[in-house]
């Protein structure tokens, strides 16, 4: 009797880039485009480099996929229950909205949809750059702010700046190899 391969969805490759900062923080990365939302939303903290300490939600095409939570008042499609494949497809757009209170918004866009890779490993990114910023800054305009006094010893917010951060922070750092690492933690 022969054996039936695996079926595997195609591979989508996504770039995402985080809305009101310049120079742009981006990340191009590939999925399988049978992820649901729930996971994609963990994907997406390691590729940006978020801490997952925030709610979130993704808005395609006019439609709020979150977590579902009685707790929590939102009104959303459930995002464990949804597929990117089901809401999108190639060079679609879509928001991806992170801790409301800052107002972290990302755009993504389906870049490309790759035939079925069975032998990659996915979760994958490809490239990137700039560092994602420090959690509970205030957003682009206190990321802004906070760059401002950190680049600047004679600031006079510098020093209580890089304390409240924990130390040193280089925004223009970027390591592909530390993202792809942390992808490979999050696949098991």
């Amino acid at each position: 009797m022969p054996v039936k391969k695996k079926e595997s969805a195609e591979v989508y490759q996504l770039k995402i880039t985080l809305d009101g900062i310049k120079p742009a923080i981006w990340r191009c990365f590939q999925v399988r485009g049978d992820v649901t939302l729930g996971r994609l939303h963990g994907i997406l903290q390691s590729v940006m480099g978020w801490t997952d300490s925030h709610l979130h939600q993704f808005i395609i095409r006019d439609e709020c996929n979150g977590p579902c939570d009685p707790d929590l008042d939102l009104e959303v499609a459930d995002e464990k229950k949804v597929r990117l494949n089901q809401l999108t497809g190639l060079k679609d757009k879509f928001v991806y909205q992170y801790d409301f209170g800052d107002g972290w918004e990302h755009g993504l866009v389906v870049e490309k949809v790759l035939p079925a890779d069975l032998e990659g490993r996915f979760p994958r990114c490809l490239d990137g750059a700039r560092r994602c910023p420090a959690e509970d800054c205030g957003g682009p305009w206190g990321y802004g702010e906070f760059l401002e006094a950190i680049l600047d010893p004679t600031h006079p917010d510098h020093d209580e700046k890089l304390e409240w951060f924990g130390g040193e922070f280089d925004p223009e750092a970027f390591d592909v190899g530390e993202v792809n690492q942390l992808l490979q933690h999050s696949r098991r």
